[in-house]
């Protein structure tokens, strides 16, 4: 019994001597701590862990803005476009526009060559006698004129009403025309060709919403 106990004493400080060499002994000089003796993994062989992957964006759809558009009408013309929205529910303000806009600048080629056809048809019976009487006049003086329209800076809505059956849209424009004028003989009166001028017009547009056409007519002309 004695010799057991002495074997158990002797054991349990052998186990003591181990455990202070280990944790509580300081390391001598050269000596590396043990938790420094572990071999660290190089950095360089060890794979990055790549950040999470955002998810692509998905392109949408651009919404359709509401009424008012700055950038297309004056705030005064607002309750006249509503009105006509109101009776033709197909009716864009957007579309409309880019119509006016072709609508000026064949009114104003068909004006400036003499097709007083082509005027019959994109103008009421009003704004075509205008235009045929200029053309006489400037066929009776034995002048010509040569034009192109550059380019259309701006087309934006002033005014709008609703007359039940008939819209009317008034459209301001500023362009970029170039245009010389020559006489009989082919001498220039006015104008040239290498030189744009502003041009700024104020033009109405009118239509019966009830009729099956649905093309918009001239039905004023003004200067801006």
């Amino acid at each position: 019994m004695i010799v057991e106990i002495v074997i158990l004493a002797m054991i349990a400080a052998f186990l003591g001597l181990r455990l202070y060499a280990v944790l509580g002994r300081r390391p001598e000089q050269n000596e590396e701590p043990l938790r420094r003796r572990v071999e660290q993994p190089d950095p360089a062989s060890t794979p990055r862990s790549l950040p999470p992957r955002l998810p692509e964006k998905t392109a949408t759809a651009p919404r359709a803005l509401p009424l008012p558009q700055d950038s297309q009408l004056d705030s005064r013309a607002e309750a006249g476009v509503r009105a006509i929205i109101g009776a033709d529910r197909r009716f864009d303000v957007g579309q409309f526009l880019a119509g006016a806009r072709g609508a000026y600048g064949m009114v104003l080629e068909a004006f400036w060559r003499g097709d007083k056809e082509d005027l019959s048809q994109l103008c009421d019976s009003d704004v075509y006698a205008g235009f045929a009487e200029a053309i006489d006049a400037r066929a009776a003086a034995g002048e010509a004129i040569t034009a192109k329209l550059i380019r259309i800076e701006e087309a934006r809505i002033v005014d709008a009403s609703y007359t039940a059956p008939r819209a009317r849209i008034t459209v301001s424009f500023v362009a970029d025309v170039a245009s010389v004028t020559r006489d009989a003989s082919g001498a220039v009166v006015a104008g040239s060709l290498d030189d744009a001028i502003e041009t700024r017009d104020v033009w109405t547009f009118s239509r019966d919403l009830t009729a099956r056409d649905p093309d918009w007519v001239v039905d004023e002309t003004d200067e801006g």
